[in-house]
């Protein structure tokens, strides 16, 4: 019996005090004149039904259904136990974008900030700028277009080797297979089949866990992708021991991947990453060097296949690039500044789908906007869906149209993929080139149907379909 009260007792006191914490702050905020919306459940929050609507791949509703019951141009709710304002349309993502290390700055889920620690990720002001530009000096077009031809080469080996002869094939999974190894080989050289396929496995747990509830206890999301975190470090850093003596001993070159480029090449003032620092960031780069590009990818098959017209486009204008190339010969950078339409289509398909929808920011300061006060350290989130669907910014958005982006395309802050401002993703050429290479081969070789066209994606934390996305195959004969 004195067990049992030894144990009850604090419980409900700590109750009890976070119940006091949770009105007393309920009493403040009512003081101020906060956005509209609802907080919902003490630290629960509307993290459910947020989740709830990822997973069904509906949450264009749990956004349109608050700008439209609350306000149009922000709203407040309550997420992973943090307040939110959630900020809408074209004036809210200028808001946002241009208010970078003013006063706001990027903000994760706890869950993400402990998997990539000292990553570009988890970093502010000046040291975000200093660690931007070292990672971009490497993922620049003007960098990435020596490496095209190896891409090429790359996506016809997976081609050669996971669609060629299959009469269907799951596209999902098969994807990542050709991201992952071109990310991983791109990056740290790595091109052992068995090597890739066992890390791939690991990725596919951290990614799981990477927006998760940070529970690092058995059994959870957030523990198998910290164990997977570990793992997949623990591989980089035995090719980083290995790199570093043959680039002393000139068996490797400076400039032959990322992992090269970080270990010769320091900041403006001299300083060299750590070797911490240039793990934390290979896994970040890793991470978003393939699977949002699975995620694209996958979409683009899915709306080639259920639109005809547009893969015979998207084929015209690649075999029209292939014309003149010998056999064997591989693309080069000319020959992707051609790709016009297929990068309008993937620009439509990103605009209708995007892999990633939206991103998180801090109040550095309490913050005036649209009429409401927005108190300092109040999480402010914008959200690709409140412009990519808006029918005053895109006539019909429901309907693929991929003339929106020809001349000047979308008006500014409208069309938000890749995010805006200083924290634009810094992938941004990589995935196009991604993208464009995959696409060359891909219509050249196949035509396909899909199994299931009404197939739905679900966000999961990228966009996924439920299925996999299972398509029949059918060769062409444009193989040159």
């Amino acid at each position: 019996m004195e067990m049992i009260k030894f144990i009850v007792l604090p419980t409900v006191l700590a109750l009890f005090v976070l119940f006091l914490h949770f009105i007393i702050r309920i009493i403040k905020l009512r003081k101020l004149n906060l956005p509209k919306g609802t907080l919902g459940l003490p630290i629960i929050g509307e993290t459910l039904e947020f989740f709830k609507a990822n997973l069904e791949g509906k949450q264009i509703r749990f956004i349109q259904e608050r700008m439209k019951k609350y306000d149009s141009r922000v709203f407040k709710t309550s997420l992973f136990g943090e307040n939110i304002a959630v900020f809408c349309g074209t004036a809210g993502n200028k808001f946002l974008f241009s208010n970078e290390n003013k006063n706001v700055q990027v903000w994760w889920p706890s869950s993400v900030k402990k998997l990539l620690r000292l990553s570009l990720v988890n970093k502010v002001g000046d040291e975000a700028k200093i660690t931007r530009r070292l990672l971009m000096s490497f993922l620049n077009p003007e960098t990435l277009r020596n490496y095209l031809p190896k891409m090429d080469r790359i996506a016809q080996h997976h081609i050669n080797t996971h669609w060629k002869g299959k009469e269907q094939v799951v596209v999902y999974p098969i994807i990542q297979l050709y991201t992952f190894e071109l990310a991983c080989c791109l990056f740290l050289s790595m091109e052992d089949p068995i090597q890739l396929s066992n890390l791939s496995s690991y990725f596919e747990e951290f990614l799981k866990g990477i927006i998760s509830f940070p529970i690092n206890f058995p059994g959870t999301r957030f523990h198998k992708a910290m164990k997977a975190a570990d793992v997949i470090k623990k591989e980089i850093k035995l090719i980083m021991k290995k790199r570093k003596v043959d680039l002393e001993e000139k068996k490797a070159s400076p400039t032959q991947d990322l992992l090269s480029h970080l270990l010769v090449t320091s900041d403006t003032s001299g300083r060299f990453m750590s070797e911490v620092e240039i793990l934390d960031n290979m896994l970040l780069l890793l991470f978003a060097g393939h699977d949002t590009s699975r995620s694209a990818i996958s979409l683009i098959m899915k709306y080639l296949g259920n639109l005809p017209e547009v893969y015979e486009q998207v084929l015209k204008e690649q075999l029209e690039i292939s014309q003149g190339k010998e056999e064997g010969e591989l693309l080069q950078w000319e020959d992707v500044q051609k790709m016009k339409y297929s990068w309008n289509v993937a620009s439509e398909v990103l605009r209708l789908s995007p892999p990633i929808n939206g991103a998180y920011r801090n109040a550095m300061k309490d913050l005036t906007y649209a009429d409401y006060t927005i108190p300092i350290d109040w999480k402010l989130h914008w959200n690709t869906r409140t412009t990519h669907m808006d029918p005053t910014l895109f006539t019909n958005p429901e309907k693929f149209d991929a003339s929106r982006f020809e001349g000047e395309g979308p008006i500014p802050y409208s069309y938000v993929p890749f995010g805006g401002g200083p924290r634009m993703c810094l992938g941004q050429e990589f995935a196009r080139l991604e993208i464009l290479v995959f696409m060359h081969n891909i219509v050249k070789r196949f035509k396909w149907d899909l199994v299931n066209p009404d197939e739905n994606f679900k966000y999961d934390p990228m966009l996924e379909p439920e299925k996999g996305l299972p398509i029949e195959l059918h060769p062409s004969h444009y193989t040159s």
